[in-house]
């Protein structure tokens, strides 16, 4: 059996960084190729900046800062 490697709470490990939705880049690394937010158990973050972190997300995607969803490929 593998065990999972421990994540760990980015914000916990950098006190410098904060949770903002005028930081796209900040907020890409927590959602999928596909748009969708990556769940807590994944990234690492506890419950308090997962909300946060959804928030902040939800907040960019309604000023145009963010894609809803992403763009469909060719066929």
């Amino acid at each position: 059996m593998m065990k999972r490697r421990l994540r760990v709470d980015p914000f916990l490990q950098d006190k410098n960084l904060e949770i903002d939705h005028k930081d796209p880049n900040l907020l890409r690394r927590f959602i999928t190729d596909s748009g969708k937010i990556i769940p807590r158990r994944i990234t690492g973050l506890n419950a308090k900046h997962q909300r946060q972190i959804a928030k902040a997300i939800k907040r960019a995607r309604n000023i145009g800062l963010l894609p809803f969803c992403a763009k469909h490929g060719s066929y």
